[in-house]
């Protein structure tokens, strides 16, 4: 197993390899995509942002999971807003934003390098702080998995902390059990450059 970081304008080549992915690890809870191949044009927008990154994890030249990251200041509007109203610098910013691998290939320490890598992109560009957001569901949710356990743990292990119940952004898609998109929650997560794990 590869994983290697390269400059997103270097990997257009993987559009579809990260739209597939999408697709289909999306598709599980709590994100519950139905997305296509037509809706995941927008992707085009990542890999043509500055500062980009494209995290490939490769087994014998396929691509098998992937994780991406961008400056928060070029990601879209509805993200932005709860840190332009908290006042923060956005320029100080980096953003991940998919870590997405088919399950076979979870529990191999994968999802760590994946963090990994876009830290290490993050700091070495300038960014002193790295964000991501997850996405809020109810706990009484009907298509909730029994048993489910979400990732706080991992995260908190690698030092990220959440930011607080108004730092909330919002995207539009279609669950499965949906007719239409609908706007969801994504509750942001931060850690500094210099903090401790």
């Amino acid at each position: 197993m590869e994983v290697l970081s390269i400059a997103a304008r270097e990997g257009k080549q993987y559009l579809e390899d990260l739209a597939r992915l999408r697709i289909t690890v999306f598709a599980e809870w709590p994100y519950l995509y139905a997305g296509d191949l037509e809706y995941e044009k927008y992707l085009k927008r990542f890999f043509k942002a500055k500062d980009s990154v494209l995290v490939l994890a490769l087994e014998a030249g396929r691509v098998v999971g992937a994780a991406t990251g961008l400056p928060l200041v070029r990601e879209m509007a509805s993200l932005k807003a709860p840190f332009v109203a908290a006042g923060y610098d956005l320029r100080s910013i980096f953003y991940f934003s998919e870590s997405i691998l088919l399950p076979e290939y979870r529990g191999r320490g994968i999802g760590v390098r994946f963090f990994e890598h876009r830290e290490a992109w993050a700091w070495s560009h300038g960014y002193s702080q790295t964000v991501f957001c997850r996405v809020v569901r109810s706990a009484e949710h009907p298509l909730r998995p029994a048993g489910y356990i979400p990732l706080d743990a991992f995260w908190e292990k690698r030092g990220y902390r959440p930011l607080g119940e108004n730092m909330v952004g919002f995207i539009a898609w279609k669950d499965h059990d949906e007719a239409e998109e609908s706007l969801k929650p994504l509750a942001f997560w931060a850690r500094d450059q210099h903090q401790t794990d």
